[in-house]
């Protein structure tokens, strides 16, 4: 059974949660919604993470094409999210191509999503933590738009400012479509995830 490590960027805490910057824990929380799992804080790992599975028949569910998914929340603040990844990744012994961080993208449109494997962290200092702490950029991405801040707000006050309301059933039906394109990555590969997600 192939091991899958599913990481969320974002901050902990409520001060963050409902932040573009923590889009990437919205996904990660809408697959353990879909898996009926609860969140643990193993000793020592700097995280919440949920051991569970993807095949076909759904996240939780058995099935013969059924890949083991480590889904995990970093609880070192954005900025250090590589610390709890990287050791997380050695104790799976997941692969960093096996890695799919899911994390705001300035440059897309909000909702809109982009999958790939490697490039550079583009000034994302979760993805630069990432890179640091598994040796290599190798690793997938799921790129959440979330838009360029208007006027002449800065893009740090943009990422950590709350989400409107008005935009609240938008964010859910994304939310959950890029829960669906990790799925599809999972099962897939990710040139299908791409065909289908990439917007």
């Amino acid at each position: 059974m192939t091991s899958w490590l599913v990481v969320g960027l974002g901050n902990p805490g409520p001060t963050y949660s409902n932040t573009r910057h923590n889009v990437g824990f919205m996904v990660v929380d809408e697959l353990a919604r879909r898996a009926r799992a609860s969140w643990s804080a193993p000793r020592l790992m700097r995280a919440e993470v949920v051991e569970t599975r993807i095949s076909s028949a759904g996240v939780g569910a058995p099935g013969l094409d059924a890949h083991k998914v480590v889904l995990v929340k970093p609880r070192t603040f954005m900025n250090e999210s590589g610390q709890a990844v990287g050791k997380l990744a050695g104790f799976h012994k997941v692969a960093p191509s096996n890695v799919i961080a899911i994390h705001d993208e300035l440059d897309l449109d909000f909702g809109q999503l982009r999958l790939k494997i490697g490039g550079g962290d583009n000034g994302h200092n979760g993805l630069k933590s990432l890179r640091k702490h598994l040796s290599t950029g190798d690793f997938h991405r799921v790129r959440f738009g979330i838009g360029r801040p208007p006027g002449r707000q800065a893009a740090a006050d943009y990422v950590l400012a709350p989400i409107p309301s008005s935009l609240k059933l938008d964010l859910e039906i994304e939310v959950g479509r890029a829960a669906d394109a990790v799925e599809k990555l999972v099962l897939d590969g990710l040139e299908a995830a791409q065909n289908r997600y990439n917007s």
